[in-house]
């Protein structure tokens, strides 16, 4: 007997939906394409820190047959380091494997700001290269705030340049393969 699917979506801002709400969000329409249980536990400010922090409470206790971990952009706001959100994320896709959670991992959006793009870049590759190795689906959200000459759509970010408009969630949730939850 197969398990139904519940999916747990664990991150910051930008998976809650902030500023408009999880009704605006792109948990809300995962959970309104798959008609299953979606759990939104996006946290305003939260890093990949306080995620690892809460994964049990957040995620394990659901019982979940997914989890989406998305996180990465408050870190380097944070000025967190390269190797503690590696480790962090790495270690919640640990817990999620020993629970029997099928990892996804949605990589962070794109921020207006050269810098601090620059360093999410290269938690992306880290988080791609590491799900190819363990065979994790990836979720490029990133794909969502360029258009096909590599220019940033800041018409689908707000005004600090971080967080998504509502266009910009809508753009997001059309980079899930939903096939992934299957």
């Amino acid at each position: 007997m197969s398990k139904k699917t519940k999916i747990v979506c664990l991150g910051d801002s930008i998976t809650w939906g902030f500023p408009f709400g999880p009704t605006a969000s792109w948990v809300t329409m995962l959970k309104d394409s798959l008609g299953v249980e979606v759990i939104n536990k996006g946290i305003n400010g939260n890093t990949t820190s306080d995620m690892l922090r809460r994964f049990d409470r957040a995620v394990v206790s659901y019982e979940p047959t997914h989890v989406v971990i998305m996180g990465g952009s408050n870190d380097v706001l944070m000025a967190e380091s390269f190797d503690r959100i590696v480790t962090n994320i790495h270690l919640m896709a640990e817990k999620a494997e020993e629970n029997g959670i099928q990892v996804i991992f949605g990589l962070p959006v794109a921020i207006d700001d050269k810098y601090l793009e620059g360093l999410l870049v290269r938690i992306r590759d880290w988080m791609r290269n590491y799900a190819e190795k363990k065979e994790i689906p990836v979720i490029p959200f990133n794909r969502a705030f360029y258009d096909q000459n590599g220019r940033l759509r800041t018409e689908l970010l707000l005004l600090d340049g971080a967080h998504p408009a509502v266009e910009g969630y809508q753009e997001m949730f059309k980079q899930i393969d939903l096939n992934i939850f299957k």
